[in-house]
């Protein structure tokens, strides 16, 4: 399917204009460019997953089996009577409206069912249809509505329109999160075999071969030795890259992302942080089997998502290192800091993590002893052991794109902002009701970043890149950074489309641009090997 044009796409809807019929009488219109393909039934079987067989949203007659309903029904129950804050959402909304346009898919789209408090109420009206005396009693009147294959088709359409960036919740005066809503919700349609195939294969790939993308041992060890090959071409010096891989007695794990290692722009960043690696002498290894710090589990499932995270520390067991380092990433952040203790509690056979070039202790991460690579070179900068030439990305006007993870689920806002400022010279914020916990999400996030749902990620993404287009216009930014790697996969096709003329990066992309380091030969471009403001002299 052709994606149209930026002007069209906004003038091709009448965006926000209230609908002529109540919410419950508009059936489900499921929109090509709007929703993600079913996945192989092979892959769900793999996974001990139930299955539907071969079919397709778009099939006039979904292959529902004759007891869905009780099913369904059961699934609900036991998410109501298991999390307290899921039957806690569906009981204390007062339909206030405070986060109907927050968020990005309404503004994007205009659909009164891609506002947060309808999104929810999508599920809330058939609890209280099926389960409510008063409900079953007044029906509409007390807004509830029978479980039907419409409902179901409506669940998959827009809880698939939703990408748990939680900006809603930042905005509710109840604190309702319309994200664990959605986990939940997508999780009750995985257990009567609904699933899409972006969210599904890579927890396959993740389960089965290590990472996402699945990238094989032999691809992953390929895949860096051209990437330091190149910056051997660029600047000169040799990385070891032996001494990273798979090498037991470490004393620490650091744990990548498969889009760092498989495609452009994550590439430059995996780079910068090898570059940093080689520079500080640091003694780290990379596991080929546990070589993702991402989780798409998480994204259909709590048990997915616990799966692929018990493997990262079985892999830290196997490699007997002391602590563990992790790259740029977001919902990993989320995973390992709000769900890693109920799941496994403390880890009793790592180390606290311990700087071993300062000698900081990162008390606060005790107990699942993981750092973020981010807090790690903030700290490096702070104690001045980072040799750093700003200069060296003055080709560069840069804004920061608060990850939805690492910002508004963890409060990560700072060490990032530390580390650009200290490595550009040229560092420009967004305004600030689209930053740091009001940012926006780059609207392909939860397993959403496929193509064949191009249309509803170029609408969902808008309010992101008109922040963009905007200090753009103003100052001239020609670079995004974050650090996420679906915000680096995402972020680009989402500029591409509406602001082609700004870039997008990881952080440590920029870090290693502006480290000098020792043994570097004159050069002229960066580690994209873009022309440098001021080229480099070689530094014996």
């Amino acid at each position: 399917m052709s994606l149209p044009k930026p002007d069209a796409l906004l003038k091709d809807v009448e965006l926000h204009k209230t609908p002529e019929r109540h919410w419950m009488d508009i059936e489900p219109e499921l929109k090509r460019g709007y929703f993600l393909s079913i996945i192989d039934p092979k892959v769900l079987k793999d996974l001990d997953l139930p299955s539907l067989g071969t079919w397709q949203p778009y099939d006039e007659k979904w292959p529902l089996p004759e007891d869905w309903k009780e099913r369904i029904k059961k699934e609900i129950l036991r998410r109501m009577e298991t999390y307290r804050s899921f039957k806690l959402f569906m009981e204390i909304c007062v339909r206030c409206g405070a986060c109907a346009d927050k968020c990005h898919f309404f503004l994007g789209t205009g659909d009164p069912k891609n506002m947060p408090v309808l999104r929810a109420e999508l599920i809330r009206s058939v609890i209280k249809g099926e389960f409510s005396i008063f409900g079953k009693l007044f029906g509409r009147f007390a807004g509830a509505r029978k479980l039907t294959e419409e409902v179901i088709k409506e669940w998959f359409y827009y809880f698939y329109q939703c990408t748990e960036c939680r900006r809603c919740s930042v905005f509710c005066p109840y604190g309702i999160d319309t994200a664990e809503v959605t986990m939940i919700m997508r999780e009750i349609l995985l257990s009567l075999g609904i699933a899409t195939d972006w969210g599904i294969k890579p927890v396959h790939n993740c389960y089965y071969i290590g990472n996402h993308v699945g990238v094989p041992p032999q691809s992953l060890k390929e895949n860096l030795e051209f990437l330091i090959w190149d910056f051997e071409e660029i600047a000169g010096i040799q990385i070891d890259l032996e001494k990273y891989l798979n090498r037991k007695g470490a004393e620490i794990l650091y744990v990548p992302m498969s889009g760092d290692y498989f495609a452009d722009p994550g590439i430059y960043t995996m780079l910068g942080i090898l570059v940093l690696f080689h520079y500080l002498d640091l003694d780290v290894t990379i596991s080929p089997f546990a070589s993702e710090g991402g989780n798409f589990g998480f994204f259909n499932s709590f048990e997915m998502a616990k799966r692929l995270h018990a493997k990262i520390y079985e892999e830290a067991k196997r490699l007997k290192v002391k602590w563990i380092l992790g790259g740029e990433c977001g919902h990993k952040w989320r995973v390992w800091h709000q769900f890693h203790n109920t799941w496994f509690g403390p880890i009793d056979f790592l180390e606290v993590p311990k700087s071993p070039i300062t000698g900081t202790v990162f008390e606060h991460a005790k107990d699942n002893k993981i750092v973020h690579i981010c807090e790690f070179t903030a700290d490096l900068i702070a104690h001045g052991k980072l040799k750093l030439d700003p200069s060296r990305n003055d080709h560069l006007i840069v804004t920061f794109h608060d990850s939805c993870n690492t910002s508004r689920a963890m409060g990560f806002f700072e060490e990032p902002r530390f580390i650009l400022k200290h490595v550009c010279n040229n560092f420009v914020e967004m305004p600030e009701n689209t930053i740091r916990e009001k940012t926006f999400c780059c609207g392909s996030g939860s397993g959403l970043n496929a193509g064949e749902n191009m249309e509803i990620r170029m609408r969902g993404g808008f309010p992101r890149a008109n922040a963009v287009e905007y200090v753009h216009k103003e100052y001239g930014v020609n670079q995004i950074a974050c650090i996420c790697a679906i915000d680096r996969a995402t972020l680009s096709s989402l500029m591409e489309y509406w602001v082609p003329e700004v870039a997008v990066s990881g952080v440590h992309e920029l870090v290693a641009n502006a480290l000098v380091l020792e043994g570097e030969k004159s050069r002229d471009v960066d580690l994209r090997r873009r022309p440098l403001k001021h080229p480099v002299k070689g530094v014996d």
